[in-house]
């Protein structure tokens, strides 16, 4: 029973070997930081049976109105509705929060396909208002 930043000892195919017109920053984020390893920027906890889950992404913290937020904190409760098959938020720049955030990819359920995006993102920002605060709920909500 441990936790800690999920590491890959090999390459695999479909991996990133670069970042467009920023190699340096690619070998600092990704293989600097573990010497050996590439460091997938997610942290992990492993069972003493072996069995691996991930936690979240490590460098995801979005700043709003003064609180540290955790983006797989609002994906966590997202992905509780009903009809969302699974999300991503991020953050983006913000004149009076400092950053705000938005689910930027929401799949939905193939029974969700038919939602009402301005009904589903009311009750998005209901149930992440209600599950962390206010200030966590999603701005926008972009059904891809």
């Amino acid at each position: 029973n441990i936790s800690g930043a999920l590491c890959i000892s090999q390459a695999w195919p479909g991996m990133a070997r670069t970042i467009y017109n920023d190699h340096k920053r690619f070998l600092e984020t990704y293989l600097t930081p573990y010497p050996g390893f590439f460091f997938t920027g997610d942290g992990v906890y492993r069972t003493s049976e072996g069995y691996y889950q991930l936690t979240g992404r490590l460098d995801d913290i979005i700043n709003i109105s003064g609180h540290r937020l955790g983006t797989a904190e609002v994906e966590d409760v997202v992905n509780h509705h009903t009809a969302v098959a699974e999300s991503a938020v991020i953050g983006y720049s913000h004149e009076i929060k400092g950053e705000g955030k938005m689910p930027a990819f929401l799949s939905l359920k193939p029974l969700s396909w038919g939602y009402c995006t301005a009904t589903l993102t009311a009750e998005l920002r209901e149930l992440v208002s209600k599950k962390i605060a206010k200030y966590a709920a999603p701005e926008y909500v972009q059904v891809t």
